[in-house]
Parts: C-alpha cells; structure tokens; sequence
C-alpha cells in the first residue's frame, strides 16, 4: 500500500516562510513527476509546482519567485521551500506523485494546512 505522507504546515505570518515534504511510504518506482497543488476554500484544486524526473519544474504564476520545488528520488521526497507568503496562498496543500509505468498513476497525499494571517 503506497503512502504519501506531508508534512510542514501550519500558522504564518504574512511575509514569513514555510517548507512542506512529502515522503511516498511502501513500494512506488518509476516516479516521473512529483507535484504540489493546493486547494482554498469554495475554490478548485490548482497546481502550484510541479518538477519531472529530469528535473525541469513548473510553477504557477501566482507564485514565481516565491516558491522552490525539489525532490530526492532516491528517497521518493518532494518538498516545497515557501517564501514571501501571502493570505491568499493560504489553503490546502496536497502532495502527488506520478508513476509512468507500467501504467499512468497518480498518487495523492492527504493534505497540510497552510494559513498565512496576522
């Protein structure tokens, strides 16, 4: 049984900085894209990063320059470096990994709340 376990939110103040991880338990291989997306209340979940097995990432627009994905494949970890945040990335943040082979899976974690207040 696969596992996606996150770690790391919590309660921040406007400006601050927080790092997510999410770790894959159990047997997964052939992880090709490793994810992070988020969901606000009365709002549909969105991509916020994304980084492929290679290594070329993607972010949202709303968070360039802000936010850094990374991942340790040989630990099937991602993690999200969250910097300059903002009340509205407040949200769930949810973790996914795909595997390409033999067939296309994807793999969801169970989510970490993220608030940015004063």
């Amino acid at each position: 049984q696969v596992q996606l376990v996150e770690s790391g939110g919590g309660l921040v103040l406007p400006g601050g900085s927080l790092r997510l991880s999410c770790a894959a338990s159990g047997r997964l291989f052939n992880i090709n894209t490793m994810a992070w997306y988020r969901q606000a209340p009365g709002r549909e979940r969105e991509l916020v990063a994304r980084i492929t097995l290679l290594g070329p990432t993607d972010y949202a627009d709303s968070v360039k320059g802000r936010f850094t994905i990374s991942r340790d494949s040989a630990r099937n970890t991602v993690n999200l470096q969250m910097n300059s945040l903002k009340p509205e990335d407040t949200a769930v943040y949810y973790c996914q990994m795909t595997v390409t082979a033999p067939g296309i899976v994807h793999y969801w974690g169970q989510g970490t709340q993220v608030t940015v207040s004063s």
